[in-house]
């Protein structure tokens, strides 16, 4: 029995597809001068940023890597952990903006800041989280965010 070789056109074809369903960034918005006024404002290794569709939270776009932006870390509501992803969903469903912080070890010397909302005059959302030594706290992420994305055209 032979085993027929998927087409590279067909595999070229399926891409094409699946990334033209794919949410993008508004036309003229360069991602590149996105992710440069991030590491900006805000940027370190343990920062993830997502913006996403208002409604789906389906993402448009990610600030630093997958593993990154799927930690869990604590929500500085109650003892509850959650992702970056989690907060895009909530943020995406009820438009409500969050900033919070709160300390991420049990001894105080790392924190953790959460801050999301809507992106202004856009039917996109934004969450972010950040962790570690020297974390900045949730409103300032948030205000320095709403900078970047403008010198970014967003």
């Amino acid at each position: 029995m032979s085993r027929r070789r998927p087409s590279p056109w067909g595999l070229a074809f399926l891409v094409v597809i699946v990334s033209a369903c794919s949410p993008r960034l508004p036309t003229g918005v360069d991602t590149e001068r996105l992710q440069e006024a991030i590491s900006a404002g805000i940027g370190d290794p343990a920062t993830c940023v997502l913006i996403g569709t208002r409604g789906s939270a389906k993402v448009a776009f990610r600030y630093n890597t997958r593993t990154t932006c799927a930690r869990e870390l604590p929500t500085c509501v109650g003892a509850a952990r959650g992702t970056v992803g989690d907060l895009l969903r909530a943020v995406a469903s009820d438009g409500q903006a969050r900033a919070v912080s709160c300390s991420a070890s049990d001894d105080g010397t790392r924190g953790v800041a959460w801050a999301a909302g809507p992106v202004s005059g856009r039917d996109l959302v934004y969450a972010a989280v950040m962790e570690g030594e020297r974390t900045l706290p949730g409103h300032v992420m948030a205000d320095r965010l709403a900078g970047a994305f403008k010198d970014a055209g967003l």
